[in-house]
């Protein structure tokens, strides 16, 4: 695990709690889910360049 996928995997963690943070104020359902797919994005880019695939 190299530092840069670690950075994005917790970068797309923090972004979650900020999506059950949302959630729970009512924000827009737009704002919702662009927090989401930057979330997946950060997450997927992370998980795919953990040196496991290799």
């Amino acid at each position: 695990m190299n530092g840069l996928s670690t950075v994005l995997i917790v970068v797309g963690l923090f972004l979650i709690g900020g999506i059950i943070s949302f959630v729970k104020q009512q924000m827009p359902k737009s704002l919702i889910v662009l927090l989401s797919i930057g979330a997946a994005m950060c997450l997927a880019a992370g998980i795919l360049r953990l040196e496991v695939w290799n």
